[in-house]
């Protein structure tokens, strides 16, 4: 009896339990799928529009920004057809055997409104070596009168210039044509009417003629000086990321003359939106931008990126400081010309010292070998001093 009753409560028993039923099926992982779309898009995005703050970049990668972009392919773009012909034409000069004439010069190209006020310092630089150099003057506003023989009828065919508008690029691309007319002339230098020379005529022919490079000021300056000044209506033919500041006193070789004359693309883009009074009350001013960036588009590698024309911006206002005569000593002179290292400071908060050793053909060298912004009152100082600071001997 106990036995029937305990089977039966076992039975009972069991029954309380649910049958086995079958598992519906999983269902699928939308949220990992969700999840995985949108890190994608997140990663897509960060590298297309990198985050400039340091400290941002290091919560993807402890490289910083650039190792985060190297984790995904490079993105490329189609080039348009207007690009497509400026590259080729720039890339067939610049690829070119260079072509030796059998007596070289060295064009002096001198960008002023009217008078040149040091005309007879230059007149006692050139003296004793004609044949190595050619003058050019492109006079904006009044034409000179010139008592070197050096500089009359020197004179090209000259339009009015504006401070920071694409005009002051016009001028020194028609100094360019017109120098380039001459096939002796295989370098050339751009200069102000405020502007001397810091060594003899022997010293800057053989610092210019036996370098392989240009002397086109180009550096990066993240402030609202430098690439603050960028416009997207650059694109897509000029990118934020090849946007260069620097000065527009340059020296350059034949090859690099020919493609600024060749090149009329980029140069409307800073033509048309690197001008003053531009969006958002934003200024750029073509003369600072244009070659700078064009060179490092192209050439990076073919300029030295310093200018060889020594300015002194340490009074931080919107022009440079102006040396007077009481200013002119042969201690400052000597000061100039044994600077060896180039310096840029950005604009922004940081005003980041920029600080790069002068090498010519990869050996330091002294940087200067003109220097500006001299007043006319200087001139009899300089013309004392001239035999004794162009003797400086720093070449090493």
């Amino acid at each position: 009896m106990k036995k029937t009753q305990l089977w039966r409560l076992g039975v009972k028993d069991m029954q309380i339990f649910p049958m086995s039923r079958q598992r519906p099926p999983l269902r699928k992982p939308t949220w990992i799928i969700v999840l995985i779309c949108m890190i994608s898009m997140f990663l897509i995005f960060a590298y297309v529009y990198p985050p400039q703050n340091s400290s941002t970049c290091y919560l993807f990668s402890y490289r910083g920004c650039k190792a985060f972009s190297s984790w995904l392919p490079p993105l490329t773009r189609e080039l348009t057809d207007e690009e497509i012909a400026s590259q080729v034409v720039i890339r067939e000069i610049l690829n070119s055997p260079q072509v030796i004439t059998e007596n070289r010069k060295v064009a002096f190209m001198f960008l002023t409104p009217g008078a040149l006020p040091f005309e007879e310092l230059w007149d006692k630089f050139f003296q004793g070596h004609e044949g190595k150099f050619s003058v050019y003057v492109h006079a904006s506003k009044d034409r000179p009168l010139h008592f070197s023989r050096y500089f009359i009828n020197r004179e090209v065919h000259s339009e009015k210039v504006d401070w920071g508008k694409i005009s002051m690029v016009d001028a020194e691309r028609r100094l360019l044509t017109y120098a380039l007319k001459d096939p002796e002339n295989q370098h050339f230098v751009l200069l102000s009417d405020s502007c001397i020379p810091l060594r003899d005529f022997d010293y800057v022919y053989e610092y210019l003629m036996y370098t392989n490079i240009s002397f086109v000021d180009s550096f990066v300056d993240p402030g609202p000086h430098g690439n603050g000044r960028y416009s997207e209506h650059m694109l897509p033919e000029v990118e934020k990321k090849d946007f260069r500041k620097g000065a527009q006193w340059f020296t350059m070789k034949r090859k690099h003359a020919i493609i600024v004359m060749a090149d009329f693309l980029y140069y409307a883009k800073f033509r048309d939106y690197c001008r003053p009074g531009m969006e958002h009350g934003r200024n750029c001013y073509s003369d600072e931008h244009y070659l700078p960036t064009f060179f490092y588009m192209f050439d990076p590698t073919g300029v030295a990126n310093w200018s060889v024309t020594h300015v002194d911006w340490s009074e931080g206002k919107w022009h440079p400081k102006s040396y007077t005569a009481k200013d002119v000593t042969y201690g400052l002179m000597k000061n100039i010309t044994s600077v060896m290292d180039s310096r840029h400071v950005t604009s922004d908060e940081r005003k980041e010292v920029q600080i790069k050793p002068c090498m010519w053909n990869g050996d330091p060298r002294p940087c200067y070998l003109f220097a500006r912004k001299f007043l006319p009152d200087t001139l009899n100082n300089l013309m004392l001093l001239f035999d004794n600071y162009t003797s400086i001997s720093n070449w090493r």
